[in-house]
C-alpha cells in the first residue's frame, strides 16, 4: 500500500506553472517532492554544481592522505600531534560545511 493515498489537484495559472517547473528543475526533485518540502517548511535548494562532487572527493582524498602522513609520522615520531589534529579538524569542518552549504534545505522564515 502506498505510503501516500490523498491526492489533492491544484489548478495554476500558465505563469504560476511556469514558476513551478524552473523551481522544480532546479532542485532537481520531483514536483511532488518540491511541493512536500515546501508543506514542510523547508526551501529545497538549487542542485550543487557539477564540480561539486569532484571538489568533495579531492576533499576527502586529502583527508586519506593527512591520515596516512599521521601514521607514518606517528611511527616515525616526528610530527607535532596538536597541529595535525587541528588541520584535520578544520578540513572535516571544511567538508562539512561546503556539504551543507550546497545541499542541506533551509528552513522557510
Amino acid at each position: 500500500m502506498r505510503k501516500r493515498n490523498i491526492q489533492i489537484i491544484v489548478r495554476l495559472n500558465a505563469k504560476e506553472q511556469q514558476t513551478l517547473a524552473k523551481q522544480v528543475k532546479k532542485s532537481g526533485l520531483s514536483q511532488e517532492a518540491f511541493i512536500r518540502s515546501l508543506i514542510n517548511g523547508y526551501v529545497p535548494k538549487e542542485l550543487p554544481p557539477p564540480d561539486y562532487f569532484s571538489m568533495t572527493r579531492e576533499l576527502h582524498a586529502i583527508g586519506g592522505n593527512l591520515n596516512q602522513i599521521a601514521a607514518k609520522a606517528n611511527a616515525t615520531g616526528h610530527i607535532d600531534k596538536t597541529v595535525f589534529q587541528y588541520e584535520a579538524n578544520r578540513l572535516r569542518k571544511a567538508v562539512q560545511d561546503i556539504i551543507e552549504a550546497i545541499t542541506a534545505p533551509e528552513r522557510r522564515t
